[in-house]
This record gives C-alpha cells, sequence and structure tokens, in this order.
C-alpha cells in the first residue's frame, strides 16, 4: 500500500523548491540560535485517518537530514484528537525550514483518507466498494490515490493509458456503444474496457458487447436496480455507480447491488485533516543505532534556485553540482525513500 518513491522524490523536490526559490527561511534564520535541538510532535488536532508518513519522512530526508522522524502511527490507522502521530528530532532551524511542506503533505492526504474512511464505513458489509476517479490534483495522482488505498477505498484506472473507459464524447464519435468497443478493443487487445452508460438500454449494448464494467451515469435507484438484474447473464460484468453520490445515501445506493460507488470528490474536494507540529525546546537525544543505521544512505533532494547561506540551502546547493546528469541518484534517494516507509 505504499507510495511509489519515485513519487516522493518528484513531489517532495517541486514542493520544497516553492518554499525556498526566493532565498533561506529568515524568519527561522533570525529567531532560532544555531544549533538549537529539538524534539516535535506531529499531533492530531481532530479525529480521522491517517496518510502520508512516508512523504513526511520523505520531506525530512531531503531538509533535514540530521533529523530522526520515528511514526508513532501507521498510515490507514483512525487517530483521535490529541493522538501524536509521529516524533521529529534534530536540529530546530531545519525542522521549521520544514514544518509547513512536511504538513502540507500529511493534513492533505489525511483529509483524503479521513473522507474515504467515511464512505468505506457507510457502506461496510454491502459487498460494494467506494473507488476514486482521474479529478485529481496535478502532479499529485499517485499520492492522493495512494490515501484513497489508507482510507479503504480503492483505485479506479490511473491514467488513461492502463485502462479504457468509454465516455458519452467517444460514444457520439464512433456513432454508438458497440462501435466504439469493438474500436478499442481493435487497438488494445486484452485491455479492460468500460462503458459509460445514462440509459438502460446503453447499459443492455455494452453487456452485450462484452464490456468488464459499465458505469451507471447519474441514475436514479430504480434505473440501478434494473441494471444489475440484467447483469447475471454476464457474469464477468460489474457495475459502478456514479454521479450524484452523498454519503448520506451512499448505502442505500451500495445496497442496489452495484459493486462500486465513484466518487471524485474524495481527491478534489475533501476537506484536510488537521495536524500541527508542537515543537518542545529541549536536546533530543541520539536516535537508536539501528534507527540511524536505516537513514545512512539518504541524498538532500536538488531545489534549483537561489537558497542563500542557511545549512538546508548550502546542502541543496552542493547536491546540486554532485546530482547533475545523475540517474543513479535518483535512484538512491527512491531506495531512501522506501526505507522510510512503515511496513
Amino acid at each position: 500500500m505504499t507510495p511509489d518513491p519515485g513519487d516522493l522524490d518528484r513531489v517532495v523536490r517541486a514542493a520544497l523548491e516553492e518554499d525556498l526559490r526566493y532565498g533561506p527561511d529568515v524568519t527561522t534564520a533570525a529567531v532560532i540560535p544555531p544549533g538549537t535541538k529539538s524534539a516535535a510532535d506531529v499531533v492530531a488536532r481532530q479525529p480521522g485517518t491517517l496518510a502520508g508518513l512516508p512523504v513526511a519522512a520523505a520531506v525530512l530526508d531531503a531538509a533535514c537530514p540530521a533529523a530522526t522522524f520515528t511514526p508513532q502511527a501507521r498510515d490507514g490507522d483512525r487517530v483521535a484528537a490529541g493522538d501524536a502521530v509521529a516524533r521529529v528530532e534534530g536540529p530546530l532551524a531545519e525542522i521549521l525550514t520544514a514544518e509547513r511542506t512536511l504538513l502540507n503533505f500529511l493534513t492533505h492526504l489525511s483529509g483524503i483518507a479521513t473522507a474515504t474512511r467515511a464512505w468505506a464505513d457507510a457502506i461496510d458489509g454491502t459487498g460494494a466498494f467506494v473507488r476514486d476517479t482521474r479529478k485529481t490534483i496535478p502532479g499529485l495522482r499517485a499520492l492522493q490515490k495512494y490515501a484513497v488505498r489508507c482510507g479503504g477505498g480503492v483505485n479506479h484506472r490511473m491514467g488513461l493509458g492502463d485502462a479504457a473507459l468509454i465516455k458519452d464524447n467517444h460514444i457520439a464519435a464512433a456513432g454508438g456503444i458497440t462501435a466504439a468497443f469493438r474500436a478499442v478493443l481493435a487497438a488494445a487487445p486484452g485491455m479492460v474496457i468500460e462503458v459509460e452508460c445514462d440509459t438502460l438500454d446503453q447499459v443492455g449494448e455494452a453487456l452485450a458487447a462484452g464490456a468488464a464494467l459499465i458505469l451507471l451515469d447519474n441514475m436514479s435507484l430504480d434505473q440501478m436496480r434494473s441494471a444489475v438484474a440484467m447483469a447475471p447473464a454476464y457474469p464477468a460484468a460489474k457495475l459502478e455507480a456514479s454521479g450524484g453520490l452523498r454519503l448520506e445515501n451512499a448505502r442505500e445506493v451500495a445496497s442496489t447491488g452495484v459493486h462500486y460507488l465513484s466518487v471524485g470528490a474524495l481527491t478534489h474536494s475533501s476537506p484536510a485533516l488537521d495536524l500541527a507540529l508542537d515543537v518542545g525546546l529541549r536536546t533530543a537525544g541520539r536516535p537508536a543505532a539501528g534507527h540511524a543505521a536505516g537513514r545512512r544512505d539518504r541524498r538532500t533532494h536538488v531545489v534549483p534556485g537561489a537558497v542563500g547561506a542557511h545549512p538546508l540551502g548550502r546542502r541543496l546547493e552542493d547536491r546540486r553540482v554532485h546530482d547533475a546528469g545523475s540517474a543513479a541518484g535518483v535512484g538512491r534517494s527512491a531506495e531512501a525513500a522506501r526505507s522510510a516507509q512503515p511496513s
């Protein structure tokens, strides 16, 4: 269930670049004395479902190699207000420089997981699953879909090439469902093909054509039940409800017999889960030997642009020279992110 290390590397680079492209953290540099050490807890301010700890660890790997990041929970865990979900120990200035980036990822992904868990709980026991869509924030799709899995949902296609979805515009262009289905089947034999249907007649045509998945678009509960009644003659086919779904009627929709409930709002509209970094100004103890060894092979991520004299900025500037044109560097970073993920 863990996110892809390559995605961690890419999004962490981009996020840190946003914060440091205009120079170092001037507030922290002015306020925090050099050499100050601290321990800090990432604490939930409200109940929810956790997602994004590996991403938070990757941010610390990039921004503060001297720090240790110790999860106190696992992605997918339900947390209560006041629960500490992770502990960070190390140089305070660098921890504060990374704080907002770390929390941006963790609160956003945990918000998606929390919303997904509410849907999964609502339809528990019906045999149906809540599923996401491609309505994702550009650049964050893999991580957002990871958060859906943390919340108990399942993923729809990741992109345009891993499954086919014949929608209304495709049907209109091809001259009908059967023609569109045959065209996709000829172009991509073996590809899973889903067909979007607005009417029961279209459902019948898509089933007869051999569609593996039927998307029931904005159908009433009675129409969904009728579509489900048509499906037993095609045992390989699965039905997905989509359009106008609400959490308050999720169980009623699932009870029609559909296999999936498609909810685009999971990734495009879920509110962030409130988590914060609570810092205590005390000298952190040395990490356990095994924990430190597990983090030894990290590579500081490259953040282009003027990064000034802040210790993090100097490391990023040094790594830009070291990593220029180095594909191997990215591979090492992926391994480092993988080691930071909870099992």
